[in-house]
């Protein structure tokens, strides 16, 4: 068991983590059991540590600093814990304490192990499933939904997934015969001698998966749609399950869209005969560079990215994503990058991709694609995607999973950062030397637009630790500029001699003739987040008068219509928001504004880069009703 001095070393190198949370704990509430309950649910952390007794504070230079306060009673706080585990929970919990003191502060360490997978989900039972259950993502817990609850039970529940749910309005005529011609044909070429060739086509679809037997009568699955559906029946079913191409100008995404796209593919086809037309349509738009084997007299040209980086990108893409979720799938073409976006946030936590085992959110998609060696389903995909990049003279591909934006991105690029020209930009905007991974670390930031610990993990190999002290270094040596917080935080680039993108408040145009400044540091309405400044953000007058007269509580109703009246006048950020309106961002951000953008009440600036660092919210647009 770790010491108290230990995890408050690590809080203050790498603020909370997916592994350690702090709190005051002045009593056991429900905030403590529920990271109890995510420690006991993630599966692979093998538990977590809570630090009981702790204050922190963000300093001047953005970083939140940990040091212990103290516990009134810590007898009465661990018997507290101690009955709550054995009593709430559907199973008996049974964490380890221990008090120790620090500066003459008594602080509490209890670490709560992993449960074991049979006795998954643990959940509270006043609550029950699935919201009632909690999972650790990144350094804070999250509610369940129904695919946690899958993925918690792991092994020990049946060999079947959302995607084998029957498609109540999809007939056997929806299948598209071409789809299930391709299947035959690329089966065959594997393995001729497979036994389901020998069957007709319902038996067929019925041995994969594709149809389910349903009072005497075969229909047509979610796996079955999505493989094998005509583009009609796609369009009828599942109306935004497309892939789109979209090839931008440059290395950043452009606002504008009469100036944001260089070509745009929207495929719409069932999944076996899409990938093949997505796959030949990436290769035709890359560089290619030349190969001379040994032996051989004729080089030969071949795209720079290796063709089963791209195949193992687009099944990850497809056979991962949530058929639950009505988005497309995005391929992002920049200069300089590849980026790949699909809707469903990762069930297997980013630092451990590419580590054997893998969390199939659609399992039965999964074996069609791999049966046609489309797609690795033990792990491998991840490793064999960064291996052959390597081994072509690129940086390995980035991975990054939003849980709150339910979205998972893979960044493939598409030439080695260090070239003669990117060190000659690292010599103009520093004259001091630097290290091998602080230079790859400026050039992602300038190539991506922003930096994380995770990023940095993927392409220079630091632990997590280590990548964090870089990134501060950076930080204060002016090179990086700090955002966020927590596990939220992500670094840009301060380059003198690259002009920044406007930031919204910079790019906004006054949409009435008199504006009213925000009194923002008045009693009452302090800001709530450092980093958000709006001491010369301006307000129409009838906004600002609305803002002055909100006291006490609103009820929700009232808060959201005021949030979109806010963001009406002009996109806001979530800090401009919290502090507007004197809420925490995070309980904003999580009980309001992303139901919001759930609900179609409020739209994302940049809706194609959830991370963006310049994200706001704007209003939704009425619908307008049809004339007819």
């Amino acid at each position: 068991m770790r010491s108290a001095a230990e995890l408050l070393e690590e809080l203050n190198a790498l603020d909370e983590s997916v592994q350690i949370e702090a709190k005051r704990a002045r009593d056991i509430g429900k905030s403590v059991q529920q990271t109890v309950c995510a420690f006991a649910n993630e599966p692979g952390l093998d538990g977590g540590y809570l630090l009981l007794g702790v204050e922190w504070e963000r300093n001047e230079k953005g970083d939140v600093v940990y040091w212990p306060a103290g516990l009134p009673d810590p007898d009465k706080l661990q018997s507290d814990l101690a009955s709550q585990c054995a009593g709430m929970f559907n199973v008996v919990l049974r964490p380890e304490m221990q008090v120790e003191s620090i500066d003459g502060k008594t602080l509490i360490v209890v670490f709560v192990p992993e449960a074991d997978v049979t006795q998954k989900p643990i959940y509270f039972k006043a609550t029950g499933l699935p919201s009632g259950a909690f999972r650790r993502i990144g350094s804070a817990d999250h509610r369940c939904a129904d695919e946690d609850i899958w993925v918690l039970r792991g092994d020990s529940q049946p060999q079947s997934g959302p995607d084998k749910a029957i498609v109540q309005d999809a007939t056997r005529d929806d299948f598209d015969p071409q789809a299930i011609a391709e299947y035959r044909r690329l089966r065959a070429n594997l393995n001729p001698a497979a036994e389901e060739l020998t069957y007709g086509d319902d038996d067929l679809l019925e041995a994969i998966g594709a149809l389910r037997r349903a009072n005497d009568a075969l229909k047509p699955t979610v796996a079955g749609i999505v493989l094998f559906g005509k583009s009609m029946a796609l369009r009828r079913l599942m109306p935004a399950l497309r892939i789109d191409y979209i090839r931008v100008n440059g290395t950043q995404w452009l606002e504008d869209p009469d100036e944001r796209f260089a070509a745009t593919l929207d495929v719409r086809k069932p999944l076996l005969l899409a990938l093949r037309q997505l796959q030949s349509t990436i290769l035709d738009d890359l560089p290619r560079g030349f190969r001379l084997d040994e032996g051989e007299l004729q080089s030969r040209q071949e795209p720079i990215l290796p063709d089963k980086v791209i195949r193992e990108a687009l099944a990850n893409a497809t056979m991962h994503r949530s058929y639950h979720v009505n988005s497309p799938v995005q391929i992002i073409r920049y200069s300089n990058r590849i980026e790949v976006l699909n809707p469903g946030y990762s069930l297997k936590p980013v630092a451990d991709l590419g580590t054997p085992g893998s969390r199939l959110r659609n399992p039965t998609i999964a074996a069609v694609l791999h049966d046609l060696h489309w797609a690795e389903t033990k792990g491998s995909g991840i490793r064999v995607m960064r291996r052959l990049s390597t081994q072509a003279g690129l940086p390995p591909p980035e991975f990054s999973s939003a849980r709150e934006q339910n979205e998972f991105k893979a960044t493939l690029f598409l030439h080695n950062l260090l070239t003669e020209q990117d060190h000659q930009w690292l010599k103009r905007i520093t004259s001091t030397a630097l290290s091998g991974d602080e230079a790859k670390i400026l050039l992602y930031a300038r190539e991506t637009g922003a930096v994380n610990n995770t990023a940095c993990r993927d392409f220079s190999g630091l632990d997590t630790l280590t990548a964090s002290a870089v990134l501060r270094r950076l930080r204060d040596r002016g090179l990086l500029i700090k955002q966020g917080a927590g596990n939220r935080t992500y670094y840009t680039l301060r380059d003198p001699l690259v002009e920044p993108e406007p930031q919204p408040e910079q790019a906004h145009l006054p949409l009435f003739e008199n504006e009213t400044k925000v009194p923002t540091a008045r009693e009452g309405r302090q800001p709530t987040e450092e980093g958000c400044n709006l001491e010369h953000a301006t307000l129409p007058p009838e906004l600002a008068t609305l803002l002055a007269e909100q006291t006490g509580r609103l009820d929700q109703k009232t808060l959201r219509q005021f949030i979109i009246r806010l963001c009406a006048w002009r996109p806001l950020t979530g800090e401009e928001l919290a502090t507007l309106l004197n809420k925490k961002r995070s309980y904003l951000r999580n009980k309001h504004l992303i139901p919001m953008v759930s609900e179609g009440q409020l739209k994302l600036r940049y809706p194609e880069s959830a991370k963006h660092p310049h994200q706001a919210y704007v209003a939704s647009e009425p619908e307008q009703e049809d004339s007819e």
